[in-house]
C-alpha cells in the first residue's frame, strides 16, 4: 500500500497559511488598480501643471522600462542609458527644427531615431560583452558621458551647449499634438504598448535566455544559449525604447540641450527601477511616480528637499532592498489575483 503523499500532507497547511497573504495581495491589487484608474481619469481634468508632471512621469516610465530590459531582465548594470535618450531626442530635434532646415514629418523621423538608437545599443554592446559588474558599469558610464560631450562640442551641428530650439510639434495626418493633455494621451498609449511588448519579451524564449544570463552567464553558455546575441539584443531593444522616449521628450519640450542628458539623469533612471523593483514592469510605474512626485510634494521645503528625498530613498533601500514591487509581483500575478477575487 502506498504511503501518504507528502505533497498532500503539506497542501492543507500551506493553503491555510497562504490564505491571509492571498487576501492581502488581492486587496492591495484592488486598491492599486482603483488608484491607477482614478489617476488616469482625473489627470486630464487637472491644471496644466499637473498634466505636465504626469507627462514627465510617463516619459520616465518609458525610460525605466527600457533600462529594465538590460538591468532587470539580463542582469547587466548600465549607467550610460541616458545616451540612447539623447540619441532619440537630438535625432528629432535636428531633423524637425530650423537647425538643419529639414523639418521632416514625425512619422519619418520616429523610425530613423529608433533605428539609430538600436545601432547605438549594439555599438555599446560589442565592447562590453565580456565585462561584468563594476567594469561594465564604468564602461557604460563612460559611453553616456562620451555622447554628451560629443553633443556639447559639435557646435556646427547640435548648436553645442546652447541646444536646439523651436523644434516642430508632432503633426500626424493633420492632427497636431501640442498641448500637455495631447502628450498625456500619446504617452499613455505608447507606455501601454511598450509595457506589453516588454512583458511579452520577458516570457519569450529570448527572455528566458536573458534570465539564464542574469542568474549565471557561464551556465547559460553551457546549456547552449548564445550569450553574445542575447546581450546584443538586450542592449539594442533597450536602446530603441530609450530613443523612443527621447523623441517624445524633444517634441514635448521643443528644446533640447546637453544638460538634459547628464550623469544625474542616468542615475535617476537607475533609481527608478531600483526603488520600484528591478525586473518588474509594475515597479517601474511605482518608482517613476515616487521619484518624480516627491520633489513636487516637497517643493515648499526647497532647502530640505534633497535631504528629505535622500533620507527617504535610504530608508526604502534598507527596508525594501528588493524594491517596492518585488520581481515575483508581475502582471501575470496581478491578473491571477484579479481572477480569484
Amino acid at each position: 500500500m502506498a504511503g501518504p503523499s507528502t505533497d498532500g500532507a503539506r497542501a492543507p497547511g500551506s493553503t491555510a497559511e497562504s490564505a491571509p497573504e492571498n487576501a492581502m495581495v488581492r486587496n492591495a491589487l484592488r486598491a492599486g488598480l482603483l488608484l491607477v484608474v482614478i489617476t488616469l481619469v482625473l489627470v486630464p481634468f487637472q491644471s496644466t501643471y499637473a498634466v505636465r508632471v504626469a507627462d514627465s512621469i510617463l516619459i520616465y516610465v518609458l525610460l525605466g522600462i527600457g533600462l529594465n530590459i538590460v538591468v532587470g531582465y539580463t542582469g547587466l548594470l548600465d549607467l550610460g542609458f541616458v545616451a540612447f535618450y539623447a540619441v532619440g531626442a537630438y535625432t528629432y530635434a535636428l531633423l524637425a527644427s530650423p537647425q538643419l532646415g529639414l523639418h521632416l514629418p514625425f512619422l519619418v523621423i520616429l523610425p530613423i531615431a529608433v533605428i539609430l538608437g538600436g545601432l547605438a545599443g549594439i555599438l555599446l554592446g560589442f565592447p562590453v560583452l565580456r565585462l561584468r559588474g563594476d567594469y561594465l558599469a564604468i564602461v557604460t558610464l563612460g559611453f553616456g558621458e562620451i555622447i554628451r560631450v560629443l553633443i556639447n562640442n559639435a557646435d556646427t551641428v547640435t548648436n553645442g551647449p546652447r541646444g536646439v530650439m523651436r523644434i516642430d510639434r508632432i503633426d500626424v495626418a493633420g492632427f497636431t499634438i501640442s498641448r500637455p493633455i495631447d502628450f498625456y494621451w500619446l504617452l499613455l498609449v505608447t507606455v501601454a504598448i511598450v509595457a506589453v511588448i516588454a512583458f511579452r519579451l520577458e516570457k519569450s524564449i529570448l527572455g528566458k535566455g536573458w534570465a539564464a544570463i542574469r542568474e549565471d552567464q557561464d551556465a547559460a553558455r553551457g546549456i547552449g544559449i548564445d550569450t553574445t546575441k542575447a546581450k546584443l539584443a538586450a542592449f539594442a531593444i533597450s536602446a530603441m525604447i530609450g530613443s523612443l522616449a527621447g523623441v517624445i521628450f524633444a517634441a514635448f519640450q521643443r528644446f533640447v540641450s546637453p544638460e538634459s542628458f547628464s550623469l544625474q539623469e542616468s542615475i535617476l533612471i537607475v533609481l527608478i527601477i531600483v526603488i520600484g523593483g528591478v525586473g518588474n514592469i509594475l515597479g517601474v510605474f511605482v518608482g517613476a511616480t515616487v521619484l518624480l512626485l516627491l520633489p513636487e510634494i516637497l517643493r515648499d521645503y526647497a532647502e530640505l528637499r534633497m535631504l528629505l528625498l535622500g533620507l527617504l530613498m535610504a530608508v526604502l533601500i534598507v527596508l525594501r532592498p528588493q524594491g517596492l514591487v518585488p520581481r515575483s509581483f508581475g502582471p501575470d500575478r496581478l491578473l491571477a489575483a484579479l481572477r480569484r477575487r
